[in-house]
């Protein structure tokens, strides 16, 4: 194997994801090892892909938006799969802003709740 290709151990060992998260990314088509028989290297390529996938889904981006966002490079190149980023990371915004209000509102009310109910224990 070269030496910038990992094993399937090793790549999940350099990205701290389990087995079976790796195997259901090459399932859904978001990565594509190359094979030599059962045996799976991750060449530069797919480490890119993989650091690329986790981030997304850090920011809370579906893996289907991730997919199709990695094909626009494939089909289209860097400067349109830049431009889909840009209107996917806008509505994740939206969406996150959204999800910080709905937050913002249940603390404010647990709270309330909380302390009605601590002054009610006297």
């Amino acid at each position: 194997m070269p030496d910038n290709h990992l094993s399937f151990k090793e790549m999940c060992a350099a990205f701290d994801v389990t087995p079976r998260t790796l195997r259901y990314y090459e399932y859904i088509e978001l990565l594509h090892p190359d094979r030599d028989g059962r045996t799976r290297s991750y060449g530069p390529r797919e480490q890119a892909r993989m650091t690329l996938i986790l981030r997304g889904r850090k920011y809370g981006f579906q893996l289907e938006e991730i997919r199709q966002w990695l094909l626009i490079y494939e089909n289209e190149g860097t400067t349109a799969q830049m431009r889909a980023f840009v209107e996917m990371a806008d509505r994740q915004m939206v969406a996150l802003q959204e999800q910080r209000a709905q937050l913002d509102e249940a603390m404010e009310e647990l709270r309330s709740l909380r302390q009605s109910t601590a002054k009610t224990l006297g």
